[in-house]
């Protein structure tokens, strides 16, 4: 069993708990503001501690975790739900579903490929 620290570094801790392949992509989703602690964006140096809930948005659903144990070593697998403990509400976990069954655009059946304005206008309005 890893040994267990008060508290640890957010980077550290993400990519121990394998929330993140590696310490670096853990620590430039810190410092861009996207994982939040309690809600509020912190450096990667913020040093966590069991209680504290931690959101990290994938595409467009936000995952909530506990964070129940400060580890700072890589944990196998089986081991993460031991140290963490996620949170995310089943709404937020709809949100993907929901996506994957929705068509990219609707086009008439029978109306052939698209010209090349209606692709240009197509293409800016997947933009916005």
């Amino acid at each position: 069993m890893p040994e267990t620290v008060v508290k640890a570094r957010i980077d550290k801790w993400l990519w121990a708990v394998r929330l993140f392949k590696t310490r670096s992509l853990a620590a430039e989703a810190v410092k861009a503001g996207k994982v939040k602690v309690n809600g509020e964006a912190v450096k990667p140096a913020f040093e966590v501690y069991p209680g504290l809930v931690v959101t990290i948005p994938r595409g467009v659903i936000k995952y909530q975790y506990r964070v129940i144990h400060a580890i700072e070593k890589r944990v196998s697998a089986p081991l993460v739900k031991e140290h963490c403990e996620d949170i995310t509400p089943e709404e937020e976990r709809l949100k993907g579903t929901v996506l994957e069954y929705m068509p990219a655009a609707f086009r008439e059946k029978g109306t052939g490929r698209p010209t090349k304005k209606e692709r240009r206008d197509l293409d800016d309005w997947m933009e916005t």
